[in-house]
């Protein structure tokens, strides 16, 4: 299909005189169409679309049929029939009350064109700059950046189930782009084996019957690459991305060749590294305190400024196992590009190190404000702490509460971090009459990172004990409602597509749907909701 991009058309007069008879005081779809526009334009998504061809349906609305769509949680068919049907979106659209709109098949290709031209970002950009321009988002404010887990749109599969799924998936699209090669190379006996779904509960459950089945699907993996490699097979088969997954998985849970091919009793990587399903390679296993899951996390950061509404202006989509404190710089580059840096960005303690304290300040003029990592040293709680020496960094001298001076300065490297490491004297230590509040050992022993960290740190920990960092840090509890929303009414707990980039861009548009809510809201004077007090402790705080 081709682009004839072509000026916004205006409501026309028998849509606006319906629907506003019907919606009186509008609805979110009329109320963003008279606020906000139609927010995209066709020269947007030009570079998306080829010259010539067929006329494409308005770009301009497809994106916002695809954010109305993640508003309701609708399906594609739904999205087409809503546009067919719904009178406040054909208001926002600008259609007649008589349009036919569109095949639902419409709304997969625009999202293809999206992924495919690495435009996906843009349904939020051209959001925030029209924010922007109302004067309702402005840089150097307050915001706020929290995680929350998505599931893969595929099974939890054991290693066991994993590889025999493996093979059912490799042998289905060998059938499907090569039948007859497979009629000739592939035992009639595997029939048996991989032509039914397969289900953990049919699988063996003693674990030398588990092993030898494993092993019997392992040795059929191998006879399947051998025939792939043979010089008789075509050489586009062996290209297939089946067949590239198929070897990886076996090189992951089985042993070389060479090696005999067995079983291996634990895989070949960590499991954040494993592939955890043949049909989506980008999903991986992740865990965060007491929940496991397969697939991805996303970020969402969003301003919290009192006098002004809660925008979601950054999403990172992460594989699973990836610490939020590797997404501290990302975001921050994210948001310097936009021109939204903030001048607070409000964390939680899994954002919160010493090199994204002292980068966040240094690059991008950031304060970054979350609580440190807890040490687990009993000495944070009841006796000497760092906070407690004194650090002279020039003549590398540090001093204990005591007043005795460290006996050694080295350099140590650990992690691929370079620190310093201070010693005490066993002397100065044996005598002391604190030891028992400094250490545990002989001597007492301070692991110190450079200079600006250390201070960073010091500074942050003494922060947190102070008034003004519990009201300042109060404002990233919000967040938290943010991902409630997208989840509950938006479907964000569970992806809808395939792969990472297709996750990412259905967090880009649910991130701008509900910026669009927020919006509106905020425009006709509705406030966020404070936290949900029971009636028992609204009454017990009220007789206290």
């Amino acid at each position: 299909m081709s682009l004839k991009a072509l000026p916004i058309p205006p409501i026309p007069e028998e849509t606006a005189r319906v629907a506003r008879a019907v919606f009186p005081h509008g609805n979110v779809f009329m109320q963003m169409r008279d606020t906000l526009g139609t927010i995209y334009t066709d020269e947007a998504f030009a570079d998306l679309f080829p010259i010539h061809g067929q006329p494409a349906f308005a770009p301009w609305r497809l994106a916002l049929v695809t954010i109305f769509q993640f508003m309701e949680g609708l399906t594609d068919r739904q999205a087409a029939d809503a546009v067919r049907d719904r009178l406040a979106w054909k208001y926002a659209l600008s259609l007649e009350v008589t349009d036919v709109g569109f095949n639902h098949t419409v709304l997969s290709e625009f999202r293809s064109r999206l992924v495919a031209g690495q435009a996906e970002q843009r349904l939020l950009d051209l959001l925030l700059e029209r924010c922007r321009e109302g004067g309702w988002l402005k840089a150097r404010g307050r915001q706020r950046t929290d995680s929350t887990h998505i599931l893969a749109k595929i099974r939890s599969l054991s290693r066991t189930l994993r590889v025999a799924q493996t093979m059912v998936y490799v042998l289905n699209v060998l059938s499907e782009v090569a039948p007859d090669w497979v009629r000739t190379h592939v035992p009639i006996e595997w029939v048996q084996r991989y032509a039914q779904r397969l289900e953990e509960e049919r699988l063996p459950k003693e674990e030398q019957e588990r092993t030898q089945y494993a092993n019997q699907v392992g040795a059929d993996g191998w006879m399947l690459l051998d025939a792939l490699q043979a010089p008789c097979a075509p050489d586009w088969l062996k290209t297939l991305p089946a067949v590239t997954t198929l070897h990886t998985v076996w090189e992951q849970q089985f042993e070389a060749r060479e090696q005999g091919g067995q079983w291996r009793k634990e895989p070949a990587l960590p499991a954040a590294q494993l592939i955890a399903s043949p049909y989506d390679l980008d999903a991986r296993n992740g865990k965060k305190r007491s929940t496991f899951w397969t697939g991805y996390k996303v970020h969402f950061t969003q301003t919290c400024d009192e006098d002004a509404p809660q925008l979601i202006t950054a999403v990172q989509t992460t594989a699973a196992p990836l610490s939020d404190e590797g997404m501290i710089c990302a975001i921050h580059a994210d948001l310097a590009e936009k021109e939204l840096l903030p001048d607070q960005h409000l964390v939680d303690s899994g954002y919160v190190t010493i090199a994204n304290l002292v980068q966040s300040q240094s690059d991008s003029g950031v304060d970054l404000v979350g609580p440190t990592l807890k040490t687990h040293w009993y000495q944070a709680e009841t006796g000497y702490d760092l906070s407690h020496f004194s650090i002279d960094w020039e003549t590398k001298t540090v001093t204990c509460p005591q007043g005795q001076i460290n006996s050694s300065w080295t350099p140590i490297q650990r992690e691929g971090k370079s620190l310093m490491q201070v010693r005490f004297s066993q002397t100065d230590c044996k005598g002391c009459p604190s030891r028992t509040s400094c250490t545990g050992t002989t001597r007492r022993t301070l692991t110190l990172h450079s200079k600006e960290q250390t201070q960073a740190l010091l500074a942050a920990r003494q922060r947190e004990h102070t008034n003004a960092f519990k009201d300042t840090y109060r404002h990233r509890a919000g967040i938290e409602g943010t991902h409630s929303q997208a989840v509950r009414a938006m479907g964000l707990r569970r992806s809808r597509y395939i792969g990472l980039r297709k996750t990412h861009l259905s967090h880009i548009a649910i991130a701008t749907a509900v910026n669009v809510i927020q919006l509106t809201c905020w425009l006709r004077g509705e406030v966020p909701e404070q936290t949900r007090i029971s009636p028992f402790k609204r009454i017990m705080q009220q007789a206290a």
